[in-house]
């Protein structure tokens, strides 16, 4: 490990306990305001809205069979939040390294993984910055949890993109995910809460969506509520960006599943080629 990718192992000095958006939340649509979403409080229920458990139930060998079907060894979670996915391909044999925007996060992924007796590398970076704040280039990126939609202009869009492929060497993949937004926009929110955020006794559902806000609501049994303000990413457009900025192929799917009606999958999973290799 060199020196630019630090072992989180403490967590930040941040002790705000209310998120803040303003006067008229609706109106906050800025990739940097995560920063001041993902807030101790809500860090600390996150995994109770993820059931660890249940989530490794419903996604089974999905992400570890695709990576391993492709011969990648080394893989950047771009958007570890508390470390589930990184935990799960360390398990697995992966060499991972797990970066978040978030310190909050970054802090809570590498607890997550200490008190499973793993070590997880960990790097606070900004997507927008990444080669900055990373060395090397990988086999494979993830970028899950529908993280991607936190960037709300095009143009933080393709320089994280951007990012992602000079990260990669030159036969990587991106894997990255989203929630189902044409779903959501065209015919109304009706998720079946089966994969993904798996906790039974937490709601999480929209408080308000037009075409470029998909602000969602998560309420915890104690009664406490936080929010999150995302882009709504269509799937067609989100497709078509990731061929812009360079990668040669994108396959697309639903709930794990190759084939799906259009608006019946709750997730939409991409995998983004760096180099098009036709398959035998």
């Amino acid at each position: 490990m060199t020196s630019d990718q630090q072992i989180t192992t403490e967590r930040p000095n941040n002790d705000t306990q209310t998120q803040d958006f303003g006067d008229n939340p609706i109106e906050v649509r800025e990739t940097d305001h995560y920063q001041e979403e993902y807030i101790r409080g809500f860090v600390e229920k996150w995994d109770d809205l993820i059931d660890w458990n249940a989530r490794a139930r419903s996604e089974g060998q999905f992400f570890i069979d695709m990576l391993k079907a492709r011969g990648k060894k080394t893989v950047l979670d771009v958007a570890c939040g508390t470390g589930f996915h990184s935990v799960q391909l360390l398990k697995a044999g992966f060499d991972v390294t797990s970066v978040d925007g978030s310190a909050e996060m970054v802090a809570k992924a590498f607890e997550n993984a200490r008190d499973r007796n793993l070590m997880l590398k960990t790097v606070h970076s900004d997507w927008r910055w990444l080669n900055r704040d990373i060395v090397g280039k990988f086999d494979a990126i993830i970028c899950l949890g529908n993280s991607f939609t936190h960037l709300f202009k095009e143009e933080d869009r393709r320089r994280a993109l951007a990012e992602f492929y000079a990260a990669l060497k030159h036969d990587g993949i991106l894997i990255l995910d989203q929630r189902n937004y044409d779903a959501i926009l065209d015919v109304g929110y009706d998720s079946k809460h089966k994969y993904y955020y798996c906790g039974d006794k937490v709601t999480a559902e929209p408080a308000h969506m037009d075409n470029s806000l998909a602000r969602f609501r998560y309420t915890f049994p104690d009664g406490s509520e936080y929010y999150l303000n995302m882009f709504p990413l269509r799937k067609a457009y989100m497709r078509n960006l990731m061929k812009e900025v360079g990668f040669q192929r994108v396959n697309t799917y639903g709930d794990f599943q190759e084939t799906f009606d259009e608006h019946d999958p709750d997730f939409l999973v991409h995998i983004a080629d760096k180099t098009f290799i036709e398959q035998a």
